[in-house]
């Protein structure tokens, strides 16, 4: 297949990623300043519902943030402040390390669908549950296990006894849209990208692109679901994506009428 041209951006567009990143973050702030201390006893329950995904959503957009910051799309002219944004966000979203989880994901870029991808199944268990588990595992091993226990104790304590939030908003607010979020990144991201079903010995990133419309792509997971695009040209934002898997298509149904002629 011929090579699909993404065009080097003017130095004013490479800006555009700090102003969507910082979108996100503030969003993830505000909504948690408000939702927090909203007491859903008084006759705000509608609220829950949309809170819960709405948080999940834009706990989502956090990992996005800090996924791009790895490839170095979120502020390409100056790789520490990338860096730096992509640390931030990653502690907020759940208090993990950045290098750590940079190392791991440029060897799933280096390896995908293979022994070494440290995203891939085990080999044995290629279920989504036990995959998304072993998945999990990978990235937050014990010590870190311990690490973010005593992280969250310590935020819990501040957040229920400093500031009188309630254990019941936290809960729904702060650690379910987590949990939510991993799972919704884990199956558009991982999971229905690489599973060994969809792919053909020639796909050389053993990753396939959902089909879905654009609007449906970016509530599913910020178009990440146009995977093959992203392990193509990996520092192509995420907000990119669309046209390069549209330009792509078109290639295809451009050859598919060649040969069709021929």
């Amino acid at each position: 297949m011929r090579q699909i041209s993404v065009q080097h951006k003017p130095q004013l567009e490479q800006w555009k990623g700090v102003l969507v990143t910082s979108t996100i973050i503030f969003l993830w702030i505000s909504s948690l300043l408000f939702l927090m201390p909203t007491d859903f006893t008084q006759g705000a329950s509608l609220w829950i519902l949309p809170g819960v995904l709405g948080r999940t959503f834009i706990q989502t957009g956090l990992f996005i943030v800090v996924h791009d910051a790895i490839h170095g799309s979120v502020f390409p002219n100056n790789h520490r402040l990338n860096h730096w944004i992509g640390s931030l966000a990653l502690t907020l979203y759940g208090f993990l390390p950045y290098k750590k989880l940079a190392l791991n994901h440029w060897k799933h870029h280096r390896s995908p669908g293979q022994p070494d991808d440290p995203d891939f199944h085990d080999g044995v268990h290629p279920g989504f549950f036990a995959w998304y588990v072993n998945f999990m595992m990978g990235y937050v091993d014990a010590e870190l296990r311990r690490k973010m226990f005593w992280f969250m104790t310590i935020a819990f304590l501040v957040l229920r006894f400093g500031l009188n939030i309630s254990g019941f908003n936290m809960l729904l607010f702060w650690l379910l849209p987590l949990v939510l979020s991993s799972l919704q990144l884990f199956f558009f991201g991982t999971y229905l990208p690489h599973r060994s079903s969809n792919i053909d010995s020639q796909n050389l990133h053993n990753a396939v692109s959902s089909n879905y419309p654009q609007i449906l792509s970016f509530f599913s997971c910020y178009h990440f679901g146009y995977h093959w695009e992203h392990h193509e040209y990996p520092d192509v934002a995420w907000y990119d994506l669309p046209g390069v898997y549209q330009r792509r298509q078109q290639m295809k149904a451009a050859i598919d009428l060649d040969s069709l002629a021929s």
